[in-house]
């Protein structure tokens, strides 16, 4: 089994602070064989008949666990994971307990306590940048154009099938069965669209109009989506300037194997310059999302001049982030156009061109940019 040291740490602080982490993911993106990585834990696959035998009386099961840790594999399988989940965080304090699931904790009405202080999120994301070294990853492309579920980034060959029959188990077990759709063809044709359009802004006006579909259906649609973790939505960031946008959000596919299949690229080597650009802002949403306290904005004025990624930190400071495939393709103008209203804060530019050991910094009329690799952005922002 592959470690993958920054989630399994992430979840050991998480321990510090509650009892209880909820590790959520989209279906084959490893959760099950990261925790299984976890030492002296006992792990329960939710989706045996036995084990809801087992733990059918909460009390005397837990009361029987040889372990410090356990872990319910696919929890919402149960029958009760709410009330059991909070008999161990209220009576079995000593224990600490892992539970997983595809979706958000609210995704199913089984949760019926939600668990207030005694339990964190944690959202595990498709192999990160950092992680490509340990997943024996040496092309950067290979990993833009198949992705980072493990099952599909790590096979011989290419497999296009796998995308498709991911996207069916996925309508069959994250949605139908726990929201109970039936409109599965303008579900998927909707999903697919919104994987093509990645990296764009959201206009759902145009997207209920192209999946003939109504405004107000494709909203709930837009819950569910994140719910799942299928697509993530990126939000303006203004502080009341009268040019900037306020309201139009951006979407961002889970993984940039989805977004390549969705727009039919057969290889790596089909990848032009400007497809490499916009899967390398996935890659670094990927990392900015999975830093512990960050949450990252965008920003866009109306002349469309526009900074790929922001980070507050603070009152005061606005951390300014730029993706580019290529460092020659960066222009400072609209970092300096953002600056004018923004002062404080740090400005980044982060290109697969600039590795470990070769940052560098340049000032443009006085406006210092720092070019760095994506792996040294986790603790410059943590």
């Amino acid at each position: 089994m592959i470690e993958r040291p920054i989630w399994s740490n992430r979840l050991k602080a998480v321990w510090k602070a509650v009892p209880i982490v909820w590790l959520s993911g989209v279906r084959r993106v490893g959760k099950t064989s990261l925790v299984k990585q976890l030492p002296d834990a006992l792990f329960l696959n939710c989706d045996l008949p036995s084990t809801e035998e087992r733990v059918r009386h909460p009390e005397r099961f837990f009361e029987s666990v040889p372990s410090k840790l356990v872990i319910f594999d696919e929890i919402h399988q149960l029958e009760d994971p709410s009330g059991l989940l909070k008999i161990a965080a209220d009576e079995f304090s000593h224990l600490r307990v892992l539970a997983t699931g595809s979706s958000t904790l609210d995704a199913t009405k089984k949760f019926r306590d939600s668990l207030t202080g005694r339990k964190r999120n944690v959202t595990l994301r498709p192999v990160l940048f950092e992680e490509l070294e340990a997943f024996n990853v040496k092309n950067l492309e290979e990993r833009l154009f198949r992705g980072g579920l493990p099952p599909a980034l790590l096979v011989q060959e290419h497999d296009p099938e796998f995308y498709s029959e991911w996207m069916d188990s996925y309508f069959a077990r994250d949605v139908q069965e726990l929201f109970h759709l039936e409109k599965r063809d303008a579900f998927l044709k909707c999903l697919r669209l919104l994987l093509r359009q990645s990296g764009g802004l959201l206009d759902l006006s145009s997207v209920a109009s192209d999946t003939s579909v109504s405004r107000p259906t494709i909203m709930s649609w837009m819950n569910i989506f994140q719910i799942t973790h299928t697509l993530r939505i990126v939000r303006p960031f203004a502080k009341g300037g009268r040019r900037e946008i306020v309201a139009q959000p951006k979407v961002y596919g889970f993984d940039t194997g989805f977004v390549c299949f969705t727009k039919a690229i057969e290889s790596s080597r089909a990848l032009r310059s400007d497809d490499c650009g916009l899967l390398w802002e996935h890659l670094v949403l990927d990392t900015l999302e999975s830093i512990k306290g960050v949450e990252p904005f965008f920003w866009r004025d109306k002349q469309h001049r526009e900074i790929d990624f922001v980070v507050p930190k603070g009152q005061t400071k606005i951390h300014a982030i730029e993706c580019k495939w290529s460092v020659s393709a960066f222009d400072p103008s609209n970092l300096q156009v953002f600056r004018k209203n923004y002062s404080q804060g740090m400005n980044f530019v982060v290109s697969p061109e600039v590795t470990k050991g070769t940052s560098f910094r340049r000032k443009y009329s006085g406006l210092e940019i720092h070019f760095v690799p994506l792996a040294e952005l986790r603790g410059l922002l943590a």
